[in-house]
């Protein structure tokens, strides 16, 4: 995917303050400190477009991201940090269920796995909900340059039971570090639009 211009547009807690352009969307979910922020960096060859945090929990606010003056990004708060209090994760839960039940441009949801654990009740929750709400509930393994090679089908093969994945649904292991996986997801968000009926510009990048 060639990345013509990408911008960080509105960080949004409530429905009147989103995006009136009509434009589709994508969405990312997944854990505090999953990697969301490097994620959508990547993606995009940025290094600081996508704020990443050492603290995990901070991100509160559903941020947008216009790309190719095409599509959004969007990148949904955090959930599953145990140091938040209760109260907050009741106002983020319903900040992403507000979000997820009247956006109509939205697209898919992608979702956001450490590779390197088996994942929470939490993470088979946001899983669940996302197919509830008609998503395909394609999966994206982060951290794969934190194990070793020879672990990766093992704990992808967890990720896939845990989730009750069937074998057609995706799962793609994707480092930030070195860009393994950047290709494949690309090429799944580019279909993605296709099979919606959105015609988005998919040109591959230049190889370096």
């Amino acid at each position: 995917m060639k990345i013509r211009s990408c911008e960080f547009m509105i960080s949004a807690v409530s429905r009147n303050q989103y995006p009136t352009n009509e434009i589709p969307e994508i969405a990312l979910a997944g854990r505090s400190n999953v990697g969301k922020s490097s994620l959508i960096n990547m993606l995009l060859n940025r290094k600081k477009l996508a704020r990443t945090s050492s603290t995990p929990g901070k991100t509160q606010t559903i941020n947008f991201y216009m790309i190719n003056n095409e599509f959004h990004f969007v990148d949904l708060p955090g959930y599953g940090y145990a140091k938040v209090s209760k109260k907050s994760k009741e106002e983020w839960g319903k900040i992403i269920e507000t979000y997820l039940t009247t956006r109509e441009r939205l697209v898919e949801v992608i979702q956001l796995i450490d590779i390197r654990h088996k994942p929470t009740v939490q993470d088979v929750q946001m899983y669940n909900w996302i197919r509830h709400f008609g998503f395909k509930g394609i999966v994206v393994a982060t951290k794969l340059d934190k194990i070793k090679r020879s672990q990766r089908q093992k704990q992808i093969r967890l990720i896939r039971k845990t989730l009750e994945m069937n074998k057609e649904d995706i799962l793609i292991p994707v480092s930030s570090i070195n860009r393994e996986g950047k290709e494949r997801l690309w090429e799944v968000i580019g279909n993605t639009f296709i099979q919606k009926g959105y015609n988005i510009t998919i040109e591959e990048a230049a190889k370096i």
